[in-house]
């Protein structure tokens, strides 16, 4: 009992000590923005051609296509405005989360970098849902059905309970992809200490695993930014609609 307390004590120590300082994040910050503009730009290259024979512009193509049919998809046809948006988090999200394949430590493992990146994403839900439908008809949509005054608590009950969900979708942004990578690395660690006196990485066994976690966590973050889009977006979406038709209505 001893021998595992002092083993799960020499882990957690390994793991603070894993932990990078604040410039020690920011330079895998940097990195992984390198990575992403090298990348970017060796794509660029074969831009000129009519078909594209390199591999990494094949990529980047396929990528784009997938993002904007994912935002026509969940949002509407006004989707294609925000692809720059959701293509720039799916790039900057799935490049951190492989860099845990390799590295110590993975900004997308640093609960602050993606509570920022969260911010980012429903503050920018904000602004489209107050530039579409107004500030007050935006923040009218949180307090639910219009109801008679002598139920005035009740909508206001609903008001403060939809407020608080809004602030909390920062929690689950970041909270769910800071989970789904710290944890692999802990994950790793820890079967790699079991296998350490068979001098087996039991750890590599994950490796399929943290792959699939590096896509999924990207499309669940991305996903949920064109879900959270889409609701504040298409009212006024449906009312364009609506005028559209009514100019295209024949007159009688």
């Amino acid at each position: 009992m001893e021998q595992f307390l002092q083993s799960g004590t020499t882990l957690l120590a390994a793991e603070e000590a894993a932990e990078p300082s604040l410039v020690g994040s920011a330079i895998y910050i940097a990195l992984v923005v390198i990575v992403v503009f090298a990348l970017m730009a060796y794509a660029k290259k074969d831009f000129k051609n009519r078909v594209f024979k390199n591999w990494a512009s094949q990529c980047f193509e396929q990528l784009y296509l997938f993002i904007e049919n994912m935002c026509v998809g969940v949002i509407g046809p006004t989707g294609r405005k925000y692809v720059p948006m959701i293509f720039t988090f799916w790039l900057v999200i799935f490049v951190g989360n492989v860099t845990a394949l390799f590295m110590p430590f993975a900004p997308t493992a640093d609960l602050s970098f993606n509570l920022g990146m969260a911010l980012i994403s429903i503050g920018y839900v904000q602004y489209e849902g107050i530039k579409a439908n107004g500030l007050l008809g935006h923040f009218s949509h949180f307090a639910g059905p219009k109801l008679a005054w002598p139920l005035f608590p009740i909508t206001l009950m609903i008001f403060v309970i939809e407020i608080i969900s809004e602030v909390m979708k920062n929690v689950s942004l970041s909270l769910r992809l800071f989970g789904n990578i710290h944890g692999g690395h802990m994950a790793v660690e820890s079967m790699n200490a079991l296998g350490e006196h068979a001098y087996v990485a039991l750890g590599s066994f994950l490796l399929p695993v943290k792959i699939l976690t590096c896509v999924v966590q990207a499309l669940i973050f991305t996903l949920l930014t064109c879900v959270y889009l889409s609701l504040v977006v298409a009212h006024h979406d449906d009312h364009a609609d609506d005028h559209g038709h009514a100019q295209m209505a024949p007159a009688h």
